[in-house]
């Protein structure tokens, strides 16, 4: 039986990618992974990597000996492996400007073979092309990837730079409980039952906001946390049931005072992690403008594409799908998709069902072709002078494409935002270099739930309504507007938050105004409302969503790239095989019996 090797008598020197020409004739110790092995012969080429990078490490028969050589010639894709050798340059021809390493190698001298691997179920690359339930079952190789690991580098350095920033600006970071009380006023509550307490809850929180604002009204004036939170809801690419987020709450500042904190925060994370420079401050846009010209509270305004009202020109016609639609309190915009006129009818009957699919009942168009003119399915129902009106009016020019929604303010604005997002995407219009912040401010305190029948908070129900509409809450609710803003990057919202409540008068209208009773109230909130009787500080804060920060700035489409074992759509972990039924005897510890029957196992 072989001799296992061990790395008794050697002590790592130097990490494999960050060896230099400044090393050349070091003798240097590495250990690592065998990411790549090329035979020739008498010499043995291997890319040898570790966390830092690979470097080629060369196995040389003649200088080694053969025992010696005979060991390297059982290297395989994987092995963890220890050497020691001398740097030395490359030959001008053999250097590779595509690592940064490339200009030196390692002759080894002595090799120990630390552990043995299986052949992967992929290949450990950049850029692999491997379903994602396959990574997400052995990611422990998935992480190994080199681009993944600068994921999670970047995740550290981003964390790092957000605790130094705020602990020169006077915070404290302060944990907060994760079992809590349930307050099923937003997603649902994951729930955890109590031994000690039989038929009793905690919820874990969705987020820290009550523990923070009472942080507040302790006193602590300055608070942040890098915590995780938990949200049971149906999952998507930015989704987790788990998710990290950058928890902040101020006392006695303005909402100005805030932003531009914030902004400054944002701009030291990106210039010390990824050397970018981020103009301050940041535009600043009503929700009702980013509505009306982009269909979203969270525009994307690295291109143009806005969204135009052509209601005047349309209404009193013979056609009366735009007649019934204006008279009924609804409005017919449209979005310019420049230079293509000659969009294939096949495409325009999927965008159809694409307009569809986001909540419009149908799609509409004008095309202004070169050869034809303007071609429209309506076009019998108007003149050539309207359709004229309406190409100078949106400011469209002859080869342009108009794509045209007819229905109520909100359907139009979801309708035609998914639309314009769709349309920059096929045509090419998004510069993934670009990066543009903006806050969405002066949002609306309420929206009405179809579902429930009545108002809901937007935000949430500890948001401050504006001074000037605090006396709508006992009436006109949808035109209350809140002290609530948004930091959007590229079309996604990064971090949200408010001015809140700090007085139990004010805190008691707003859950009046959604439904709460005085009893529901003290049931859910009692200790809250209590705090609030003890002279609570004006104050404010914000969230951030950290994996959905990272995942931008690392230019990945999905935050399971940048966390380091997420779930998967199902809220499921393949790799673990999370969530899986427990012993009855647990559940009779915890007072619990399920209807849920179990599978009978196969013999």
């Amino acid at each position: 039986m072989d001799t296992l090797d061990t790395l008794q008598g050697l002590t790592r020197t130097h990490h494999c990618g960050e060896l230099t020409k400044n090393d050349t004739g070091t003798e240097v110790t590495l250990t690592g992974w065998v990411s790549r092995r090329r035979d020739h012969g008498g010499l043995i080429f291997v890319d040898m990597r570790d966390r830092s990078g690979i470097v080629q490490v060369v196995f040389d028969a003649a200088a080694m000996g053969e025992p010696a050589f005979r060991k390297a010639e059982s290297l395989r894709s994987e092995f963890v492996t220890a050497v020691v050798g001398k740097v030395r340059d490359r030959s001008a021809d053999t250097i590779n400007a595509n690592l940064p390493t490339g200009e030196i190698e390692v002759v080894v001298t002595q090799l120990r073979i630390l552990n043995k691997a299986k052949t992967p179920p992929f290949y450990i690359q950049d850029g692999i092309d491997t379903d994602e339930m396959l990574r997400l079952r052995y990611r422990y190789l998935d992480l190994r990837r080199p681009e993944m690991q600068a994921n999670l580098i970047l995740r550290h350095k981003v964390a790092k730079v957000m605790r130094d920033y705020f602990d020169a600006h006077g915070f404290l970071e302060i944990e907060t409980p994760m079992l809590m009380k349930s307050t099923p006023e937003g997603a649902r509550d994951f729930l955890v039952p109590s031994r000690l307490n039989p038929g009793n809850f905690y919820a874990l929180p969705q987020s820290p906001q009550i523990f923070k604002q009472i942080l507040m009204v302790a006193g602590m004036e300055k608070y942040f946390q890098i915590v995780r939170c938990f949200r049971d809801e149906d999952l998507r690419a930015d989704r987790q049931p788990e998710f990290t987020q950058l928890d902040i709450e101020m006392s006695f500042m303005s909402q100005d005072e805030i932003l531009t904190l914030m902004e400054n925060m944002i701009a030291e994370v990106f210039a010390k992690t990824l050397g970018r420079k981020i103009p301050t401050p940041f535009l600043r846009m009503p929700y009702d403008e980013a509505m009306e010209r982009f269909g979203s509270d969270k525009p994307d305004t690295r291109f143009g594409m806005e969204i135009k009202d052509i209601s005047p020109f349309v209404g009193g016609s013979d056609f009366k799908v735009f007649n019934s639609v204006l008279e009924n309190g609804g409005e017919v915009k449209v979005i310019n998709v420049e230079g293509y006129a000659d969009i294939p009818r096949r495409e325009l009957d999927g965008l159809v069902k694409f307009a569809q699919d986001h909540g419009a009942k149908g799609l509409a168009w004008i095309q202004y072709t070169q050869s034809e003119g303007v071609k429209s399915p309506f076009k019998k129902f108007y003149t050539d002078e309207t359709f004229t009106k309406i190409k100078d009016a949106v400011g469209a020019k002859t080869g342009d494409l108009l794509l045209v929604v007819a229905d109520k303010h909100k359907v139009v604005s979801e309708a035609l935002g998914a639309l314009r997002l769709e349309m920059a995407s096929r045509r090419g219009l998004i510069d993934d270099d670009k990066l543009n912040f903006l806050w969405v401010v002066d949002f609306p305190m309420f929206e009405y739930s179809e579902e429930d029948k009545r108002f809901k908070a937007m935000h949430h129900p500890f948001t401050a309504p504006r001074e000037e509409d605090i006396e709508k809450l006992s009436g006109d609710l949808a035109s209350v507007k809140a002290v609530a803003y948004d930091m959007v990057l590229n079309g996604v919202e990064v971090g949200g938050g408010s001015l809140r409540i700090y007085r139990r008068d004010l805190q008691a209208k707003v859950f009046a105004a959604i439904g709460l009773t005085e009893e529901e109230a003290r049931e859910k909130f009692g200790f809250m409302l209590d705090a609030f009787e003890y002279g609570t500080p004006p104050h404010g804060g914000i969230a951030f969503g950290l994996d959905r920060l990272i995942m931008l700035m690392a230019k990945r489409k999905s935050i399971r790239d940048v966390i380091a074992f997420p779930k998967t759509q199902s809220a499921a972990d393949v790799m673990s095989h999370a969530p899986s039924p427990v012993d009855d005897k647990q559940l009779r510890e915890l007072s619990i019996r399920t209807a849920v029957k179990k599978k009978e196992e196969k013999v």
